[in-house]
C-alpha cells in the first residue's frame, strides 16, 4: 500500500506574481474606500523609467501604483492598458448617469457609487484616479482566483485545511532493489572443509562422533547458484518536537539474519508470501541551540553509528542499544567521538528450559568507542579518519561442567553464537564424560556437540576517508581500514583444539588476527539524478580471527572471515530516484582449506 500525501509548494517564481496582483487589488480598494475623491498625481509620460522616482501624491491607491511599477512588479506598459481600459468603462458609466439625470433629475447630492469616473486626464497631464469600478474590481478578484486555482492544479498544493497537522512531522520514505546474483566456484575448493556451525548451532547438537560416516551440515563450495533477489524497505521517521526523534523500517528477509535483508525469489514456491521485519525501531534526542556543537543520543535498533567500512561491518547490519555522539567544530577540524553500548546475545529467560535449576547468565554485550576528526585540508581536499575499539565482552566459548547423560543440557551451551557465517575457529562446548569414560555404556558413541568461538574479540581499527572535489561534481575519494584482534589467542585454540574442519582435535590454529581494506572511487559520491556515475575499485584482506564473522560483509566470498581479493563495480543513474548497479568479488582464502569464489551482482534499485 502506498501512501500519498499531498505537498504545499514552498517558493517559486509565478507565485509572488500572483499574490502582488492580489495585494494590489485589495489594497486600490482599501484606498477607495478611504478616500473616493482625493486629488493624484502621477507622471504621465511614456518615457518615465519604472524604477525612476515620481512625485508623491495624496491618493494611496496612485502611490501604491507608482511603487509598484518602481519595484517592477507591474510594467508601465501593463499600467497604462489598465488605466485605458478603465476610462472607457468610466466614460461609459458616466454616460449612462448623465442620461438618467436628464430624465429623472438629481436624487442627492452625491452620484451613485458605480456612476463616479475611474480616472481623468487634466490640463497639465496629470492622471486624477478617484474610484476603481465595482465591475473591474469583481474581474480582478475573477482573474487572480482562476490563476491561482490553475497554479494549485498544476503543482499539486495542498490547502491548509486539507493537511492535518501532525503530517507535517511524519516523514515516510522507503526502497526496493532487485537483484541478479551469480555465484561461480572455481574447481579445487575443499568439499567437506567449511561445516556449517550456524546451522548446528541453531539446530539439534551435532554427534561429532559420527563425524567420519555422517556429515554435519556443511556449506556449498562447488556448485554453482543462480539466484533472483528482491529487497524492499519501509521507514517511517517522526519529529516529535524539541530535539526528540523516532523511526521505525521494516524490511523483507528470507530469516532473521542481522546481515541481510535479501529475499531470494522462489525460495518458498512461486507465489509464496514473504515475510517483513522490525529492521529499524529507535528514539532520537539531538542537542538544540548550539551552532558548532552537535550532540545526540539514541536508543533502541539504529544503523551503524561508527565510521568503519564493510571489512568489520556489514552494510546491512543494524545496531542494538545505546550509543551517544558528539562533535565540535574548530576551525578546519571538527573533532568527534561515539560512544556505545550493544546487547550482542541476551541469555534465554528459561535456560535451561530442560532442568529445574537454571543456568546463570551468560550475556555478550559490546562496547564500542571511535575518536576521529574531519579535516577541511583545502577547499577541495577533506579527510576523515578515526580510531575505535570494539570490545566483545563474554563472546568466546566456555567448556561445560562434565556430562553424564546424552540428553543433558550443556550449561555452556548459551556460549556459542547465535548467528554465523564462516571464517572464525570454533572450539566444542560441551564436555562429555559419558563418552570419555570407558566404564560407560556410552563411551565413543555419543558426543553431542555445539560450538562456541575458539579465541576472545577485542578490535583495534583505523579508518580514513580522503575526499578531492576540485572537478565537483565529479569526485575522486580513497578509503581505507585497518583492523586487529589485539586480543587473538592462538595458545588457546590449540588448547581446546581448533575446529575449523570436521572435529579433527589434532587440527592446530592455522589463522591470524589481522585484516585491511583499500578502495579507490570516482564520480558522483551521490546517484541523483539521470546519468549520475560512479565506479570504485578495491582489495581487501581478512584473517580468519580477526573480526567477529558473524557481523562482516556477506557479499564478498559469499561472507564471514578468512578471505582476501579484488572487487570492481560502478552505479549510473536511471533518473532522479532509479539507478543500476554492477559488482564483482573475487575471493580466495587466506589460509586453512581450499576455497576460492566469485559473485556478480547486477541491481536495479529505486528509492521514494
Amino acid at each position: 500500500m502506498t501512501t500519498s500525501l499531498p505537498r504545499t509548494r514552498r517558493h517559486g517564481p509565478r507565485l509572488p506574481r500572483i499574490l502582488s496582483t492580489a495585494c494590489l487589488s485589495a489594497l486600490i480598494v482599501a484606498a477607495q474606500a478611504a478616500d473616493p475623491k482625493a486629488p493624484a498625481v502621477a507622471p504621465a509620460s511614456d518615457e518615465a523609467p519604472s524604477l525612476m522616482p515620481v512625485a508623491a501624491s495624496t491618493n494611496a491607491m496612485v502611490n501604491l501604483v507608482n511603487l509598484l511599477v518602481q519595484q517592477g512588479v507591474v510594467k508601465k506598459e501593463q499600467g497604462d492598458a489598465l488605466i485605458a481600459q478603465a476610462e472607457t468603462e468610466a466614460a461609459t458609466a458616466r454616460a449612462a448617469q448623465e442620461r438618467a439625470a436628464s430624465v429623472a433629475g438629481p436624487v442627492s447630492s452625491y452620484p451613485p457609487v458605480d456612476a463616479v469616473p475611474y480616472s481623468t486626464r487634466g490640463g497639465d497631464g496629470a492622471i486624477r484616479v478617484t474610484y476603481v469600478p465595482e465591475s473591474v474590481r469583481r474581474q480582478l478578484r475573477e482573474d487572480i482566483k482562476q490563476d491561482v486555482m490553475k497554479e494549485q492544479l498544476a503543482e499539486g498544493w495542498a490547502l491548509p485545511e486539507q493537511v492535518a497537522p501532525w503530517t507535517k512531522a511524519i516523514r515516510i520514505s522507503g526502497d526496493v532493489r532487485a537483484r541478479y546474483e551469480g555465484d561461480f566456484f572455481p574447481s579445487g575448493n575443499d568439499a567437506l572443509g567449511y561445516p556449517n556451525f550456524n546451522a548446528i548451532n541453531n539446530g539439534s547438537p551435532y554427534n561429532a562422533s559420527q563425524s567420519n560416516t555422517k556429515y554435519p551440515p556443511i556449506y556449498n563450495v562447488d556448485q554453482d547458484r543462480e539466484r533472483m533477489r528482491i529487497r524492499a524497505r519501509l521507514a517511517l521517521d517522526a519529529n516529535l518536537g524539541e530535539g526528540f526523534s523516532a523511526g521505525i523500517r521494516l524490511a523483507t528477509g528470507n530469516d532473521n539474519s542481522p546481515i541481510s535483508t535479501n529475499q531470494t525469489l522462489g525460495s518458498n514456491g512461486l507465489g509464496a508470501k514473504y515475510a517483513a521485519w522490525v529492521d529499524r525501531a529507535f528514539i532520537r534526542y539531538d542537542l538544540q541551540g548550539f551552532e558548532d556543537t552537535k550532540a545526540s543520543f539514541v536508543v533502541g535498533r539504529f544503523d551503524n553509528p561508527f565510521f568503519s567500512t564493510d571489512l568489520i561491518w556489514d552494510d546491512d547490519l543494524g545496531f542494538d542499544g545505546v550509543v551517544a555522539h558528539v562533535s565540535q567544530r574548530l576551525g578546519r577540524f571538527t573533532p568527534w567521538l561515539t560512544l556505545g553500548s550493544f546487547p550482542v546475545y541476551n541469555t534465554d529467560f528459561n535456560f535451561s528450559t530442560n532442568e529445574a535449576a537454571k543456568v546463570e547468565s551468560k550475556d555478550k554485550w559490546l562496547i564500542g568507542a571511535q575518536i576521529g576528526t574531519d579535516i577541511t585540508i583545502t577547499k577541495d581536499l577533506t579527510t576523515r579518519a578515526g580510531v575505535a575499539f570494539y570490545d566483545f565482552l563474554d563472546i568466546q566459548g566456555e567448556l561445560s561442567d562434565p556430562i553424564y547423560f546424552t540428553d543433558e543440557d550443556g550449561n555452556t551451551d548459551i556460549t556459542r553464537p547465535s548467528f554465523a557465517q564462516k571464517g572464525n575457529t570454533y572450539m566444542e562446548l560441551r564436555n562429555n564424560a559419558y563418552y570419555t569414560d570407558s566404564s560407560s555404556s556410552y563411551y565413543g558413541k555419543y558426543d553431542y556437540q555445539y560450538y562456541g568461538l575458539a579465541t576472545p574479540f577485542r578490535e583495534l581499527a583505523y579508518t580514513q576517508k580522503i575526499d578531492f572535489s576540485r572537478f565537483d561534481p565529479f569526485h575522486m575519494s580513497l578509503e581505507g581500514e585497518f583492523v586487529k584482534n589485539v586480543a587473538y589467542d592462538a595458545n588457546r585454540i590449540n588448547y581446546y583444539g581448533a575446529q575449523n574442519n570436521l572435529g579433527d582435535h589434532s587440527t592446530k590454529v592455522d589463522g591470524g588476527d589481522t585484516g585491511w581494506l583499500l578502495k579507490f572511487t570516482v564520480g558522483m559520491p551521490v546517484i541523483e539524478q539521470r546519468w549520475d556515475w560512479q565506479t570504485f575499485v578495491g582489495y581487501r584482506y581478512l584473517e580468519t580471527d580477526a573480526v567477529v564473522d558473524a557481523f562482516a560483509d556477506s557479499d564478498f566470498g559469499l561472507g564471514g572471515t578468512n578471505l582476501k581479493g579484488f572487487f570492481v563495480g560502478g552505479k549510473l543513474g536511471l533518473s532522479k530516484n532509479v539507478w543500476a548497479g554492477l559488482r564483482w568479488m573475487s575471493a580466495n582464502n587466506v589460509s586453512s582449506s581450499p576455497f576460492s569464489a566469485d559473485v556478480i551482482q547486477v541491481d536495479l534499485s529505486a528509492k521514494f
